[in-house]
């Protein structure tokens, strides 16, 4: 089991916009139907048993895909942890868990209900920074797009310099994206 942050960057380490928009992204079309990705995003998706992300993430999916009043739509067939800190709107029959805290009692829960399956870090960047501080993300997969936005929400703000990020793959997605794999190595061989 690996516990993975797998999203889609700009050049200059931008999750979204200034206005929290992913519109940048989106004139590249969906990922499924991008060169490379056909086959590599459904294996990827295929190997997670449990996903987490932030409440600004989980919000944006609300919004972005009517969620409220499409319930149907939501996109996860696994279960999801969504950490805040606020009382949130809940979709309608979606596998669910609201937690705030210490992320490392919810890591465990994750990977107990994930039954040996890999562990998704859909964002943000400061969530998966937690996960980091206490030793708990394996991987790093970056799609990165050819544009820079600037300014917005950063990719991950942590400072990973020693040891720093092993590079283990590298791939090209049409003439539109590098998806770089990245090993997170800690310091003591961990």
């Amino acid at each position: 089991m690996k516990t993975q942050y797998y999203t889609a960057t700009s050049i200059d380490g931008y999750l979204a916009d200034e206005d929290n928009s992913l519109d940048w992204l989106f004139q590249f079309g969906e990922i499924e139907e991008i060169e490379g990705a056909k086959d590599d995003y459904p294996q990827f998706v295929d190997q997670v048993g449990a996903l987490a992300m932030g409440s600004t993430t989980y919000e944006w999916i609300l919004e972005h895909d009517n969620l409220l009043e499409d319930p149907e739509k939501w996109p996860y067939e696994i279960p999801a942890w969504v950490f805040s800190t606020r009382k949130l709107p809940v979709v309608e029959d979606a596998d669910i868990h609201f937690v705030q805290g210490d992320v490392a009692p919810v890591h465990a829960e994750m990977a107990k209900a994930a039954d040996g399956k890999n562990v998704w870090l859909v964002g943000g960047g400061d969530l998966v920074g937690q996960f980091h501080d206490h030793g708990l993300l394996d991987e790093i997969i970056l799609s990165v797009a050819p544009v820079t936005l600037a300014s917005g929400a950063p990719l991950l703000p942590r400072r990973i310099i020693d040891p720093p990020l092993k590079l283990t793959n590298v791939e090209k997605y049409g003439e539109v994206f590098a998806v770089l794999t990245y090993e997170v190595q800690y310091s003591g061989g961990g």
